[in-house]
């Protein structure tokens, strides 16, 4: 079995040069917490509430630390992700309920980018915000072309992004010139009145993301880590250390912005300020510099931009874990961006540009209302020994992973009941409170039912995850006709025993046979060969059954793994070995699952030398 080659993390004597081997998945995941969403809460809170809610901020990254940990763990020791880890545990209706639940937090993160990267350019370019938020939907063709330009190009694009973000702050900062102690006195808890608490909520929803723990359960399993005990306490330790920073820079930009709008709006009694808009207009005339309002601009451009980068790959991980759906990436974003942008360009249409900044603060929200869906399923697995063996996380751990889940559903319950009682204060009518309350009750019974459920049922470690499925081999032999060196590709479909003994009929006892399989998990479509997660596990296992399988039939076989989109690896794996035939089976797709999950043969016979043998 020929093995791929994976970035090596334990061969360099210093902890610090292998600590840099697993920089990178936490800056894509930190990119997460300084969206636009972030922004309108941190406006708000600071310029209503002044510096009394930065315990707020801190609270929510010591929360989004301790939870990110938990993905740490789970991506490197289980090699699952958030989605497929859930699959294994609950059932089917059960898991459809929890991905729609995550397709809605996805939309919420997509709708605070779209309006970050059209209020942006208005306020840069005087672009309305309904051509703005229109526009956004081009920032489909920039991901691709990023993931095109492969996975070092693609980080260091989002590090820019990120360092353009901190960069404006920083220089926010020494206009603004903030009071210190007031700032150290804000870390003491404190909620003045109910809208704080509204805020508050709004914070750590825009802070700890349910997209954010699918995203970095995944992105870990990114490293060719050995198995034995050593080497995985050295990876967690290595990734959580990057997380932290990535984490806590993240925190700075976070605390910058509320402290900007404390120092600036609420110093000088302009305490409703929520519109990103007003920041933007009055940050000139309060500050003396124009240069203030345009670093304000790019740095929100920036950070929509980076946000929505990061979007897109959880959207492709929830729907392949959940759904074992995998269809083409550019479909996958326009679907995600369409989602966001219908209700924005209806809520702009209807109440005009000035409910912007209303409409932010409710997509964070709504983010915290789903965060529970997505942690409480995640604190089972990394207490379950069967699952985590040696490295469940210990009593303490989890009581701190509880007690901070405990906060934010009480909190959330709280914030729900209370809106709904001055909705129904100002409009008493019974049929939509009566449907608001059958959808809140159905809320609370799954969050009962995924609580309770890791309790009563074990998880059943062993079962197939990946989109395609095992197949079993039949009887093979030789055909009379011989060629010397053929490439089969296989996907673990049924077209696999027909390529396969197509295959034989052109070949004899001398002939070498080489089975290529692509994996084109979102992990491997981002870090290719580097990719190490669980459908990449599966797939060199069922690939070397085969392997096996034609060695017992005395067939001279070798196997190979590439990792990416198949049109692209596949021409230039073969052209760079020079076979004499390539055999592919036909996937016998409609011209709508062509559009849906894309075609690989029309693309691959038009780039490889070989001659091409469809099955």
């Amino acid at each position: 079995m020929e093995n791929k080659e994976s970035v090596s993390i334990s061969n360099h004597p210093k902890f610090i040069v292998r600590l840099l081997k697993f920089i990178g998945p936490a800056y894509l995941i930190s990119v997460g917490y300084m969206d636009p969403g972030n922004w309108a809460t941190d406006l708000a809170g600071g310029s209503m509430y002044g510096y009394k809610l930065i315990w707020v901020l801190v609270l929510s990254n010591i929360i989004a630390l301790l939870f990110q940990s938990f993905c740490v763990k789970l991506g490197i020791v289980a090699k699952l992700d958030l989605a497929q880890a859930s699959k294994m545990q609950y059932g089917k209706a059960t898991n459809f309920f929890l991905y729609i639940l995550a397709e809605i937090a996805i939309a919420a993160t997509d709708l605070a980018e779209v309006l970050g990267m059209a209020i942006g350019l208005n306020l840069l370019f005087g672009m309305p915000l309904m051509i703005g938020v229109s526009l956004t939907v081009l920032d489909t063709i920039l991901i691709l072309f990023l993931q095109r330009a492969g996975v070092r190009k693609f980080e260091a694009f989002i590090i820019a992004l990120v360092g353009i973000i901190g960069g404006c702050f920083a220089i926010e900062m020494i206009y603004s010139s903030p009071d210190v102690p007031s700032i150290l006195l804000g870390l003491k808890p404190s909620l003045p009145d109910s809208k704080a608490l509204y805020i508050a909520i709004g914070i750590i929803g825009a802070t700890v993301m349910p997209h954010n723990l699918y995203l970095h359960t995944a992105l870990v399993q990114t490293r060719n880590i050995k198995s034995d005990k050593k080497s995985l306490k050295e990876a967690i330790k290595a990734n959580i250390i990057d997380t932290g920073i990535a984490l806590n820079l993240a925190l700075l930009v976070n605390a910058g912005i509320l402290i900007l709008a404390a120092a600036t709006f609420h110093k000088n009694g302009m305490m409703g300020i929520s519109e990103i808009q007003d920041a933007y207009n009055l940050l000139e005339p309060l500050l003396g510099s124009k240069w203030a309002r345009i670093l304000f601009a790019v740095a929100l451009i920036a950070a929509g931009q980076s946000s929505t980068l990061t979007g897109t790959l959880s959207g492709q991980i929830v729907m392949e874990g959940y759904l074992n759906i995998r269809i083409q990436p550019w479909l996958r974003r326009l679907i995600t961006r369409l989602l966001a942008i219908v209700p924005a360009l209806i809520v702009i249409g209807i109440f005009g540009e000035g409910m912007t900044g209303e409409l932010l603060i409710f997509s964070q929200v709504l983010l915290s209302l789903q965060l529970g869906f997505a942690v409480i399923p995640l604190i089972h697995f990394v207490s379950n020994k069967r699952l985590m063996g040696s490295f469940a996380i210990g009593k303490f751990t989890k009581f701190l992973g509880w007690f901070f889940t405990l906060i934010i559903v009480a909190l959330n319950m709280k914030l729900v009941f209370d809106e709904m009682n001055s909705w129904y204060s100002n409009d008493p009518n019974i049929l939509s409170f009566a449907l608001v309350s059958l959808i809140i009750l159905a809320l609370i019974f799954m969050l009962i039912i995924i609580t309770s459920n890791p309790f009563i049922k074990k998880m059943v470690l062993k079962t197939d995850q990946t989109p395609h499925g095992k197949v079993e081999l039949s009887a093979l032999s030789y055909g009379s006709k011989a060629v010397e060196n053929i490439c089969i590709c296989v996907d673990f479909t049924k077209g696999d025993a027909k390529a396969i003994n197509a295959a034989l009929n052109i070949s004899d006892s001398n002939t070498k046979i080489t089975l290529l399989h692509v994996v084109e998990s979102a992990s491997a479509r981002l870090y290719g060969e580097d990719a190490d997660d669980f459908e990449t596990l599966e797939d060199f296992k069922y690939l070397e059954e085969y392997n096996q399988h034609l060695i017992s039939h005395h067939i001279r076989c070798s196997t190979k793994m590439i990792f990416g989109k198949a049109k692209d690896v596949i021409p230039k794996y073969i052209n760079e070995n020079e076979f004499d035939m390539v055999v592919i089976a036909k996937h016998g797709h409609t011209w709508f699952k062509d559009l849906l999950f894309g075609t690989t043969i029309s693309k691959v016979r038009h780039k490889i030398k070989a001659p091409l043998l469809i099955v």
